[in-house]
């Protein structure tokens, strides 16, 4: 009987240990989840902001998740190290076998590390481009705006698009941080289209938008070009001509915009050239080259 209770008492020393670390683990996990709970609240009574409020609450979910994995080291620590070296060749395994998860870790410090995007900002990686809504350690959540790389409407798609693609893709940020920006408008015609009456219209149809804020826009870009070092640049509008193909012509415009107007501005214009159905043929005369 004795015995029987002797070995009662080292079953309870081998288990006390253990059962130490889970309730720590359990009251720090309680304790970050009211933490979470109360800084939301606060967050949701105290910013009035959608934007902001959405942006701080995304950023205090991912503060608290680090937090509670800094705290799970700390409290098992001890017990990884001791069977560190135990499970080295189940490491490398992992390793091999979570390649993608850790590019996605990896990605996501680089995210964080250059301050590539913010949430609500526009960008665009291989073929995918919308809204930044939310982001997490392992992937980051997008509105798709489409079709295509000109367009500026939400389709209404979700895309979820894992953080590794950040370590080896280029990433296009579409909102600048500026009041003013450089916009380009292209426009595609037939050679045989009266193209140069488009041109003609394009620039008109710019110089009066611009009017109102061109010196303004000159001000500004100056002394933005100025404290990078760099050549200030022309604001007067200005339409550049590109030959894709044989039988095309593209009119490329480049002129100062506001960047929360840009869009308006550019449909503005888009709107007047078309409405001047440029996009007829022009018959040659019978005595010009072209006829001959």
């Amino acid at each position: 009987m004795l015995e029987q209770v002797d070995i009662t008492q080292e079953q309870v020393a081998l288990l006390a240990p253990l059962v130490r670390l889970l309730v720590s683990t359990f009251l720090l996990v309680v304790a970050v989840l009211v933490l979470r709970s109360v800084s939301a609240r606060f967050i949701r009574k105290n910013v009035t902001t959608s934007e902001l409020r959405t942006k701080w609450l995304v950023q205090s979910r991912n503060a608290f998740v680090l937090l509670l994995l800094l705290g799970l080291v700390l409290i098992w620590g001890e017990e990884l190290r001791t069977v560190a070296f135990s499970v080295v060749a189940i490491a490398v395994a992992l390793v091999v076998a979570t390649k993608e998860l850790i590019l996605c870790l990896i990605g996501s410090v680089l995210k964080a590390g250059t301050s590539a995007f913010d949430i609500g900002d526009r960008i665009q990686i291989k073929d995918y481009r919308g809204d930044v809504i939310d982001h997490n350690p392992l992937t980051t959540t997008l509105l798709e705006v489409g079709p295509g790389k000109g367009s500026h409407q939400l389709t209404g798609r979700v895309l979820t698009l894992p953080n590794a693609m950040f370590v080896s893709e280029a990433l296009i940020n579409e909102t600048p941080n500026t009041r003013y920006m450089f916009h380009v408008i292209s426009i595609p015609f037939k050679r045989d289209h009266n193209w140069q009456g488009a041109k003609q219209a394009m620039l008109e149809a710019a110089k009066r938008e611009c009017q109102p804020y061109r010196d303004e826009a000159r001000r500004y870009l100056v002394r933005f070009s100025n404290q990078r070092g760099l050549e200030p640049p022309s604001v007067e509008p200005r339409v550049t001509i590109q030959v894709p193909a044989p039988e095309e012509i593209h009119l490329v415009m480049r002129m100062p915009v506001p960047t929360a107007r840009r869009v308006a501005i550019e449909q503005a214009i888009l709107s007047e050239v078309m409405e001047g159905n440029y996009s007829m043929k022009v018959e040659a005369l019978p005595d010009s080259p072209a006829a001959t």
